[in-house]
C-alpha cells in the first residue's frame, strides 16, 4: 500500500470578474483542478467584475433610480454565478473538499450597494451563495494564514514594486492578487527569509474587454498557483502561467481554446 503524502496542496487562483474573465484560461484552469485534484482551493476575489453596481459608472453623473440600475444589478449575480459554476463543476470532479473565498474590492461593491439599499440584502457572499457552495468566507481586508502563508486580495501596499513593498510592511509570507501582474520578491528578516508573490489574473485583456485602460499598455498576465504545505506549515510555491490560453503542467499540455 503507497505510504499517504504529508503534503497538502492547494490551487490559488487570482481575479476573474466574471463575466469578463478569459475563457480559455479559465479552461486550462480547471483542467488544471482536474490534473492535480488538490485538498484546496483559494479564491483571491474580485471573482466578478459587479459594473452593475459600480460607483465608478456614476462619476459626473446623477445616479439614476434603483428600478433602472437593479436589471444590470442582477444580470451581474447570474454572469457571476454561472462562472463560479465552471469552475464548482471542476472542483467537485477533483472531490476537493476545502475551498475558501476572499471577498476582493470590485465584490465589495455589492456590500456598498446593499449598504445604500439594505432591504435587498444583495451583500456579496449572499448573491453567489457561498454557504450553499460549501465555501469558507474571509471578508475583504482579512488575512487567511495556512502554515507560514498568508493570502489576501490584494490592493494595501500598491507601487510598481509592490511584492517588496508587502513584505517591508508586513513582514509575512503573503500571497495576493488584485494587481493583476505577476511578480515575486524575497527578503531576509532576523527570522529568515519572507516571501511575496503577486500571481496575476485570468480577466480578459482584449482591448474590446478593457476599454476603461483607454489602449494603454499594461503588464498583466494569465497565470494561477499551486501551493504545497509540509510539516512545520513550510511551503513551496509554482505559478503557473498560461499563455494564449494554452499551459504545461507536470509534463501535460493544457489547451484551454479547444
Amino acid at each position: 500500500m503507497a505510504k499517504k503524502t504529508p503534503v497538502k496542496r492547494a490551487i490559488v487562483t487570482p481575479d476573474k470578474h466574471f463575466p469578463l474573465a478569459d475563457k480559455a484560461a479559465i479552461k486550462v484552469l480547471c483542467k488544471s483542478i482536474e490534473l492535480v485534484k488538490p485538498d484546496i482551493y483559494i479564491d483571491l476575489g474580485d471573482v466578478g467584475e459587479w459594473e452593475g453596481c459600480s460607483h465608478w459608472q456614476w462619476k459626473k453623473k446623477k445616479r439614476p433610480p434603483l428600478e433602472y440600475q437593479l436589471p444590470f444589478i442582477e444580470k451581474d449575480i447570474v454572469d457571476v454565478n454561472k462562472g463560479m459554476d465552471i469552475i464548482d463543476e471542476s472542483l467537485d470532479k477533483a472531490n476537493v473538499k476545502t475551498k475558501y473565498m476572499i471577498e476582493g474590492n470590485h465584490d465589495d461593491w455589492m456590500n456598498r450597494f446593499t449598504e445604500e439599499h439594505p432591504y435587498l440584502n444583495y451583500t456579496f457572499k449572499n448573491v453567489v451563495n457561498l454557504k450553499e457552495r460549501g465555501y469558507k468566507f474571509q471578508p475583504i481586508g482579512k488575512y487567511l494564514k495556512i502554515g507560514k502563508l498568508c493570502f489576501y486580495h490584494g490592493h494595501h501596499f500598491a507601487s510598481v514594486h509592490h511584492t517588496r513593498n508587502h513584505l517591508m510592511k508586513l513582514g509575512a509570507n503573503i500571497m495576493y492578487g488584485h494587481h493583476h501582474d505577476i511578480q515575486q520578491c524575497s527578503v531576509t528578516h532576523m527570522d529568515g527569509v519572507k516571501s511575496a508573490w503577486s500571481i496575476g489574473c485570468l480577466k480578459d485583456m482584449t482591448t474590446e474587454q478593457n476599454a476603461w485602460l483607454g489602449g494603454r499598455q499594461h503588464n498583466w498576465s494569465h497565470a494561477f498557483a499551486i501551493v504545497d504545505f509540509y510539516e512545520g506549515g513550510h511551503f513551496s510555491v509554482y505559478v503557473v502561467m498560461i499563455i494564449k490560453g494554452m499551459t504545461s503542467l507536470w509534463g501535460h499540455f493544457i489547451d484551454g481554446n479547444k
